[in-house]
């Protein structure tokens, strides 16, 4: 029986398992190595793999993304760890002027993984909450991943690293140790871009990824309760988008409803809604409905981050709303 451990956990040995079976790889961020990370992920790496291959950096995010480009130029692997996701702003233009274009300018490869911790969930505040993946999806050259479960955290940070090209890798804090799933450690690296039907119903489909696939999960009981039944696929990748996948459950249910976490303006579902508008319209029995995060910074109170950000009790109104229409 396969072992169950945290989703930080598996991420963990995701880790363990690339800087063991691949001497090009190596982790750098800040506070990584003496500290072991913001979140204690990376505990206990410095004394195993030694300071060549867990490397402390200043706070200076453009610089560690940019050494950790030049670094994969020249062969290398870096796995850059940002110390909260918010800050990978710092480094917009080496990785959206630099990562991102080297294989369309003249075919180099950028192997490089930046990771991090992701969303809300823990009152962090406005610095140290906001989910970030909208802010490349424009960004030809980029990969981005959410993954939702501790398999996933597994195989698709072992699937990043293994990728030619640059990979933007949110984890979800709020599922580091809260989450606990089984996982088969000799599970094989997931290439980003293929999404998973986590649940099958005829009423609706529902299109997710992150820390919303648990909240869609349970709203989608209690609709069950009702006679709504619910099919839910969750995307896992959003560059590259598995647009089969999108486009089969929208055929299936004729109604979509989008759920995530980043702000609703200019968020993935808007791409999502108008892709499947655009290929799905005959099949569709309703308009394509959107959940997301109000358009407001996370705020510190709890009170207020569980209002701005969709809910269990939000889902299960727009199901209805959506199921009835």
């Amino acid at each position: 029986m396969a072992e169950q451990i945290t989703y930080l956990e598996a991420l963990r040995r995701a880790l363990t398992r690339a800087l063991e079976q691949d001497p090009r790889t190596f982790l750098i961020g800040e506070d990584i190595a003496t500290y072991g990370g913001a979140f204690k992920l990376t505990q206990g790496f410095l004394e195993t793999w030694g300071p060549d291959r867990v490397i402390d950096t200043p706070i200076v995010e453009t610089g560690l993304i940019g050494a950790s480009i030049g670094s994969a130029m020249a062969g290398m692997r870096p796995i850059v760890e940002m110390q909260f996701i918010d800050f990978i702003s710092c480094a917009f233009n080496q990785l959206t002027n630099f990562a991102a274009t080297c294989h369309f300018r003249w075919g180099q490869e950028v192997p490089i993984v930046v990771r991090g911790p992701s969303g809300g969930g823990v009152h962090a505040g406005p610095f140290h909450s906001q989910m970030v993946e909208s802010f490349f999806l424009n960004t030809p050259g980029l990969k981005v991943v959410v993954p939702a479960t501790v398999t996933d955290a597994y195989t698709l940070l072992l699937g990043a690293i293994e990728d030619p090209n640059p990979v933007i890798f949110l984890e979800q804090k709020s599922l580091y140790r809260t989450l606990k799933g089984e996982l088969d450690e000799d599970s094989k690296p997931l290439a980003p871009g293929i999404a998973a039907l986590r649940r099958e119903g005829d009423a609706l489909s529902i299109i997710t990824w992150g820390a919303m696939l648990h909240r869609c999960n349970a709203a989608a009981e209690r609709a069950a309760t009702e006679g709504i039944e619910c099919s839910i696929l969750d995307l896992r990748s959003l560059c590259p988008l598995d647009l089969n996948a999108i486009y089969q459950t929208a055929g299936n249910t004729g109604k979509v409803l989008v759920i995530h976490e980043d702000n609703l303006t200019g968020g993935a579902g808007a791409e999502i809604a108008a892709r499947i508008s655009e290929h799905c319209f005959e099949d569709l029995d309703a308009p394509v409905k959107r959940l997301a995060a109000l358009d407001v910074p996370i705020p510190y109170a709890a009170i207020l981050e569980n209002a701005s950000l969709p809910g269990e009790d939000d889902i299960l109104e727009a199901i209805r709303s959506l199921a009835n229409w």
